[in-house]
């Protein structure tokens, strides 16, 4: 047990100690003049220590029995997405939450979801031990895999996860050897889904927003519209971006200090201790603050990419590198849309955010890094 912690890498645990400081002390700001949120920094710690104690936990599993587990973790959350779909409850528009009991905490099987997807995929794809993956035996299996749960997401609705969900396995597949004309074939489906998917949007703009009106999703028609035609965008519709905007703008070099930020305080920016948390951290804590941000976060995948390169086993790599193209993807999704270079979605910015299940699940894919990193001189010696 010991010599598992010893191999622990302290590196990333000390990053992680920093991000924990920069989300309590951001969430507190958010939440200082609602009394509604206001015990919401202290859940984070407590949900910060639940998430390294099961990181910590996770050194002493060896992963690849996790790995050997993967059809049994992917049966248990498929069925909770469909579950969710049935009895969860409906936040933000979307069913994707079991409540658990007291209403107090709340459990997104979506969240689980990615990781099951990062150990599913890795296992297939390490079927092939480094070779050219197959497009009917590789391609079309991990595709027929991730489409289930990609559409019980997009279902919920949860258009975000579900867009995770696709990089993911695009990351994946990325570094899985895949063939270069498959790669063609794949960009080509996909920016022709793109362009159809506009050109339907402006085709049937007015029959769209009627009915997702009338399925009381109007905001999704006004978050799509406003990326793709901000200068015809209503002034509500345009809200939160461009307040999101102006406020980390007024930040300017090194903020306007710790509980002076404006925007969060009316309520001009919604979510500020949870999607739009980087609003905070922009305002209050200016160029120089959200620098440090992303400078921890790009010491995180480094760190974690390094793991990857050094793994004897490649399922491990491929385990890595799925989480990794997670936590890029959302930290450049949630902070890209706070900026108007990404359309909103409701992507939280990975362990700033207040959200217990997203903070945990997130910790638990670092543990998995770290139970990989602890078990690969075993590998070798058994190999």
């Amino acid at each position: 047990m010991l010599n598992k912690l010893k191999k622990l890498d302290y590196g990333i645990l000390l990053i992680l100690v920093c991000l924990m400081i920069i989300s309590v002390i951001v969430i507190n700001s958010a939440t200082a003049n609602n009394p509604l949120y206001a015990n919401n920094d202290m859940k984070q710690v407590l949900f910060f220590g639940l998430g390294f104690f099961l990181a910590i936990v996770a050194v002493m599993f060896d992963y690849r029995i996790v790995l050997k587990s993967w059809h049994v973790l992917y049966g248990i959350g498929v069925a909770l997405l469909v579950l969710v779909y049935f009895f969860g409850a409906e936040i933000n528009g979307a069913k994707g939450w079991f409540k658990l009991p007291g209403g107090y905490f709340s459990f997104q099987p979506a969240e689980m979801m990615k990781i099951i997807l990062i150990i599913g995929i890795a296992y297939l794809m390490g079927r092939r031990q480094g070779d050219r993956l197959n497009f009917s035996q590789d391609l079309l299996t991990i595709g027929a895999f991730s489409f289930l749960p990609f559409m019980l997401v997009m279902i919920q609705p949860d258009l975000g996860n579900a867009i995770i969900f696709l990089v993911i396995v695009i990351g994946m597949l990325w570094i899985g050897n895949v063939k270069y004309l498959h790669v063609a074939v794949g960009l080509t489906a996909v920016l022709a889904v793109i362009f159809l998917a506009v050109f339907l949007f402006n085709t049937f703009s007015t029959e769209i927003q009627d009915y997702l009106i009338e399925q009381k999703k109007g905001h999704w028609f006004d978050r799509i519209n406003t990326y793709i035609h901000p200068e015809e965008a209503s002034a509500d519709a345009k809200l939160q971006s461009e307040n999101a905007k102006i406020a980390i703008g007024s930040g300017g070099l090194s903020g306007d200090g710790y509980l002076n930020g404006d925007m969060k305080n009316g309520g001009f920016v919604p979510y500020a201790y949870s999607d739009s948390i980087f609003v905070v951290v922009g305002e209050e804590f200016g160029f120089q603050g959200a620098a440090i941000l992303l400078l921890l976060y790009f010491l995180l995948i480094y760190r974690m990419i390094i793991i990857a390169f050094k793994c004897y086993d490649r399922r491990a790599s491929y385990i890595v590198i799925g989480v990794v193209s997670m936590f890029v993807f959302q930290v450049f999704q949630n902070i890209g849309m706070m900026i108007g270079l990404m359309p909103i979605t409701g992507i939280t910015l990975p362990f700033i955010s207040y959200g217990g299940t997203s903070l945990i699940l997130n910790m638990l894919s670092i543990g998995l890094v770290f139970s990989i990193k602890a078990h690969q001189e075993v590998y070798e010696l058994a190999e």
